[in-house]
């Protein structure tokens, strides 16, 4: 392989010394990786274009391993597709948890109150942020609701390590006997202390923040009831002024991703 790479990366130091301004040019350039590479290294294949991006130029490498994504398999690849609660909820049982496991900037919490309130169970349904001395009172939240067939959100499983093994055990011992319409709702960072049981028995949903403005959109229409997107007075000029605030909502999202350079 050592040889491959010195086959086809061969002289590319040479030349970037003899056409510095030409190199220069395009290192410095805001979207480097759709530009051509100077002269002849530009016949590189995709995969090879990346690690040169690599080199020059490594804070844009995510940019460009998307781009060759969409290139190579298509834009499909590129886009969140995942489900929705309702789907999560679908495949879920009384005997097996759900499960969301987060990512920065992505909370699910309002959308799992408002699928509950939209299931007229907003009221029963019980909700803790574990941490710090929460397991007793987690447990009990869960034993009640077992009987009385509530739903159960602990949030930050992943704050709460040495109450992990308890949860594991509690969720081994949920049986078929428990209410048909109990629910438990948990929510985690990756962490190496959370139950590989529990994961392996439960319905998970992926929760990330929605990357580029059509995916905000989407994310943020999804959320809205069908009374939300008309008015009964003006119509029209109420879906303009609600997609106007939509799309700003959607680029002040989007733009978090490059921290303060977005804000210029």
């Amino acid at each position: 392989m050592d040889r491959d790479i010195a086959e086809t990366f061969g002289g590319l130091v040479r030349d970037i010394i003899n056409n510095k301004k030409l190199w220069s040019s395009y290192a410095t350039s805001p979207e480097i990786h759709l530009e051509k590479l100077p002269g002849r290294w530009n016949c590189l294949s995709s995969f090879q274009k990346l690690l040169v991006i690599k080199v020059f130029r490594p804070e844009i490498l995510l940019l460009a391993c998307i781009d060759y994504v969409r290139k190579e398999v298509g834009q499909y690849y590129i886009e969140n597709s995942a489900g929705t609660i309702e789907d999560v909820y679908q495949d879920s049982l009384n005997t097996s948890p759900i499960v969301f496991i987060l990512s920065q900037g992505a909370d699910p919490t309002i959308m799992v109150l408002k699928f509950a309130e939209d299931h007229k169970y907003r009221d029963k349904m019980a909700m803790l942020s574990l941490g710090q001395g929460q397991g007793p009172t987690a447990k009990r939240l869960i034993q009640a609701a077992q009987v009385r067939g509530d739903w159960v959100l602990l949030q930050n499983c992943h704050l709460a390590v040495s109450w992990m093994p308890q949860l594991e055990l509690i969720v081994e011992n949920i049986s078929d006997s428990v209410h048909k319409d109990f629910r438990l709702w948990l929510t985690s960072f990756v962490c190496k202390e959370f139950p590989v049981s529990v994961l392996q028995n439960s319905v998970k949903m992926t929760m990330e923040p929605p990357s580029g403005i059509k995916a905000n959109l989407k994310l943020t229409y999804t959320t809205l009831k069908e009374e939300d997107l008309t008015h009964p007075k003006k119509p029209d000029e109420y879906k303009k002024l609600l997609f106007g605030f939509c799309f700003f909502h959607a680029i002040v999202q989007d733009r978090r991703k490059f921290g303060p350079i977005g804000w210029n």
